[in-house]
């Protein structure tokens, strides 16, 4: 691999992990693009150094409230020891429990993690992906605004933008997109949509990388390579932290339009390359 082709990797991860247009759908359509999409070309060590990457933006961008989260989760672990429960409880600590809920459909996407992953050499199947995505966002920017928080969000509803995350695995739909705009859906206010999408990604984020990196060690990891693969993962992650203050400030005006047209653009892109490779 080269440094100009972690760069780009890189590039592509942090834009297309926050920003509503699939960072899977996009490195598959790049890898093709590059052909480099045979197995083993694109490392699995890399790939998990590039979601760390994007993972580094979001702690960045949210410390103050993943530090709340923290302090709140042992001072909850401290009022359950001694059976005490403020009323009402702290907005960092329901949103601790949301996140919980949030998670766990992911579950139920672990028996078949390897069909779901197994999409992204089917380049119909991320076209088609793609310009659905760009349907959920056109339709999210018409959804009445919402008003729920942290504070007033209930356990069903993170529930639902869960499972919106869980289907989302699926390479070409979107997971920052399908979660925002189930969030605003659901009834969230647009900026509780966003900020709880991009938090809800953190154990997503976490989980998978753990599973990958048993993967890749099998694998085996070039280390004369790292270098390299550093590259890409800083490109990822200062561009990924400035695409969350990109996208925190278009929530503040609820205009995912733009987004929508540009799935359905490159969508039908690749399902064109797609026939014309053919």
């Amino acid at each position: 691999m080269s440094f100009l082709s972690s760069f780009l990797l890189g590039l592509i991860q942090g834009v297309a992990e926050f920003l509503p247009i699939s960072s899977s759908g996009h490195l598959a359509i790049a890898q093709n693009l590059l052909g480099m999409q045979e197995a083993g070309v694109v490392p699995q060590f890399f790939d998990v150094l590039l979601h760390l990457g994007t993972l580094v933006a979001v702690f960045v961008a949210y410390w103050a409230e993943i530090k709340d989260m923290v302090r709140e989760f042992f001072c909850g672990v401290r009022d359950i020891a001694r059976h005490c429960t403020p009323t009402p409880v702290p907005p960092a600590r329901r949103l601790i429990l949301l996140i919980i809920v949030g998670t766990l459909p992911l579950f139920a996407i672990l028996p078949v993690k390897d069909k779901v992953e197994g999409l992204s050499s089917n380049m119909v199947f991320i076209g088609a992906a793609l310009l659905v995505t760009g349907f959920l966002l056109f339709a999210s920017d018409r959804v009445r605004k919402g008003r729920k928080t942290e504070a007033s969000a209930g356990i069903l509803s993170a529930l639902v933008v869960g499972v919106s995350q869980a289907i989302a695995t699926m390479p070409g739909i979107s997971r920052s997109g399908m979660t925002i705009t189930t969030g605003c859906f659901v009834g969230y206010e647009r900026k509780f949509a966003v900020r709880f999408s991009f938090l809800l990604s953190i154990p997503a984020i976490l989980g998978a990388n753990v599973l990958s990196l048993k993967d890749a060690a099998e694998a085996g990891i070039n280390w004369g390579e790292v270098p390299v693969y550093l590259v890409g993962v800083v490109t990822a992650a200062v561009v990924g932290y400035l695409c969350i203050r990109l996208l925190k400030m278009i929530a503040d005006k609820g205009k995912f339009g733009f987004f929508a047209y540009y799935c359905w653009a490159v969508g039908a892109f690749t399902l064109i390359l797609n026939l014309i490779k053919k």
